[in-house]
């Protein structure tokens, strides 16, 4: 989250109530779905919220690509880096929480 918040910071102001408010609430989304999930105490839900999770991470992966292409001047190495690395935990988290024999 803190990688996303220093990038949207850097937009131009014309991107203050467009790309800076949908990278930030994706990158809050993520962490807030998993805790909602696991708060409901019953795997299938966990489960549901994890991959709500996983979409916010590929909606900020492709907010991330859009401000790339029109803002070159940013740096978006680490947070790209960050959202595939989040991407392949989750995937593997939801992937062992179906399979698991872990009563809820």
């Amino acid at each position: 989250m803190k990688e996303v918040y220093a990038i949207a910071k850097q937009l131009p102001e014309n991107e203050k109530y467009i790309l800076f408010p949908q990278m930030t609430r994706a990158a809050i989304s993520i962490a807030s779905n998993i805790a909602e999930g696991w708060a409901r105490n019953h795997k299938v839900e966990f489960v549901r919220f994890m991959n709500i999770s996983f979409g916010s991470a590929t909606e900020l992966e492709t907010q991330l690509i859009v401000a790339k292409s029109q803002y070159s001047n940013i740096d978006y190495n680490k947070a790209e880096s960050l959202v595939i690395e989040v991407q392949k935990m989750l995937s593997k988290l939801i992937s062992n929480t179906k399979t698991s024999e872990r009563e809820w």
